[in-house]
């Protein structure tokens, strides 16, 4: 399976082996961090700490981690420019298999000036894109993120994630990808299970987006047993609790 959200550097040694057992074989790590950073140094720091540190703490417990950074709307900093910098190096080197995770959280010109502006590096870049919903006024700054995805990149390079019942309307018809969120603190597995059986599991994708809030780092593999227990195909099972996410990200 794949966990195709997670935030790898707020969870414990021991989670990441939990999550190797239950059979999550490869996990999506996202920048983020939960207050401001003073300056790029330190968030070019909190990527490196990603991509090295944490990448080899999850492969010491068989967890394969696939690495995504950007500047996250709560992240956001003055000098940004050695940031994109770097985030082009790293795609051009491989070393990311997308930019994220962006979007907007609390909106405003500034939030969604740095949006457009890491999308259009994807776009430019022909490379994926992990976007962001936030909890409050999520359907109507959902509708915002979509205008400016639609405005600004290849809809096909885009996954818009931690997408519910409430708002699932709003974009399922489009061609992004969608992150289907299992965690405490936003939806439950029988939330998700209702997204499969209305809307179906293609262009979808399981995710617990482990962080530093209360989370269940066994939601994906959770919710792919409990539609076996219901009577899903094996295929379908296997499109969101992975060959959706393997074939997008090319993993």
């Amino acid at each position: 399976m794949i966990d195709s959200h997670i935030h790898c550097d707020s969870r414990s040694f021991e989670d990441y082996r939990k999550m190797a057992v239950s059979g999550v074989s490869t996990a999506i790590t996202c920048a983020y961090y939960p207050y401001k950073f003073t300056n790029s140094t330190t968030l070019l720091d909190h990527f490196r700490r990603i991509r090295e540190f944490e990448k080899e703490r999850a492969l010491k417990n068989g967890l394969k981690l696939e690495v995504a950074l950007g500047i996250h709307p709560s992240n956001i900093i003055d000098n940004y420019v050695p940031v994109f910098d770097e985030l082009k190096k790293l795609i051009h080197n491989k070393e990311i298999i997308a930019i994220g995770e962006i979007g907007i959280d609390s909106g405003g010109a500034e939030e969604e000036k740095f949006f457009k502006n890491q999308l259009l590096l994807a776009d430019e870049e022909k490379f994926k894109a992990i976007v962001h919903t936030p909890r409050k006024n999520k359907l109507e700054t959902l509708k915002r993120i979509k205008e400016i995805v639609l405005e600004n990149i290849n809809p096909k390079l885009v996954v818009i994630d931690h997408i519910n019942l409430n708002v699932i309307a709003e974009v399922v018809d489009e061609n992004f990808q969608l992150g289907i969120t299992v965690q405490p603190e936003k939806m439950d597995v029988s939330e998700a299970i209702a997204i499969f059986k209305n809307y179906g599991c293609d262009k979808k994708m399981l995710n617990s987006d482990v962080s530093y809030m209360r989370s269940d780092i066994l939601s994906v593999p959770k919710t792919a047993n409990e539609m076996k227990i219901q009577g899903f195909k094996e295929k379908d099972i296997e499109k969101v609790s992975s060959s959706n996410a393997k074939e997008f990200f090319s993993i």
